[in-house]
């Protein structure tokens, strides 16, 4: 265990080291005037000032999480950087090898998920909609097993949770990090290695997917995503 650890941390070192924000490798995928190659409902999703903005209000709220989906391709092993803010009542998070669920709706997603919201108690966290729920917690290195071999449990510890949380940053804007190679996954926000998790799941993880971005349901809320760059190897 303790030298799946030590590789843990070097591939997160490796991820992060020297990869600057943009480069020709990347891919800008959002044009930062339109929603073009997105797809979502446009009651609550609309570009404006350089940014992808979801929005609900008291007369539209969201009642069931909806997406904004990228349909340029799917996600496999794959970085994505970008950045965002979110109003303090916000709930979000970042999809990626997910899937749409058409029998609950339209821009229904499951699948992998960077965790985000307004006062930081999730933020960083890998979680699964519609799925296995909470994968790594922010703080933690997980390794997810089927639930006869053990099912999801930590085996390492990437810092305090409150440290890490007072890194983020509410109401302004954060850079979040994601690399998913294989079966492990990393996630990073503001330059610093939030969860990590190593999904040995054969029957439930997901290899390949598709991206989205969330708004979820609840109190009138906005949230906001600039400078998407996309690489996939």
């Amino acid at each position: 265990m303790r030298a799946m650890r030590s590789v843990l941390c070097v591939a997160a070192a490796s991820s992060l080291a020297g990869a600057p924000t943009q480069s020709r490798d990347f891919v800008a995928i959002f044009d930062g005037r339109t929603l073009a190659g997105w797809d979502g409902d446009s009651t609550f999703w609309r570009a404006e000032a350089g940014a992808i903005i979801g929005e609900s209000t008291a007369d539209k709220p969201v009642t069931q999480n909806t997406f904004l989906i990228w349909r340029g391709g799917t996600t496999a092993d794959f970085e994505l950087r970008l950045e965002y803010r979110l109003t303090a009542n916000a709930n979000s998070g970042v999809q990626y090898r997910s899937v749409v669920q058409p029998a609950v709706g339209r821009w229904a997603m499951k699948g992998y998920q960077a965790d985000l919201d307004g006062v930081d108690r999730y933020s960083g966290q890998i979680y699964e909609e519609r799925g296995r729920g909470f994968l790594a917690r922010r703080g933690v290195t997980a390794r997810a097993a089927a639930a006869s071999a053990g099912g999801i449990a930590s085996i390492g510890s990437l810092g305090d949770d409150g440290e890490l949380k007072a890194l983020l940053k509410p109401g302004d804007w954060n850079s979040l990090h994601i690399v998913a190679r294989g079966n492990t996954i990393i996630q990073s926000v503001n330059g610093r290695v939030m969860s990590t998790l190593i999904d040995d799941d054969e029957q439930n993880r997901m290899m390949e997917g598709l991206l989205g971005l969330q708004i979820h349901t609840g109190p009138p809320m906005r949230i906001e995503f600039r400078n998407v760059l996309l690489r996939r190897y």
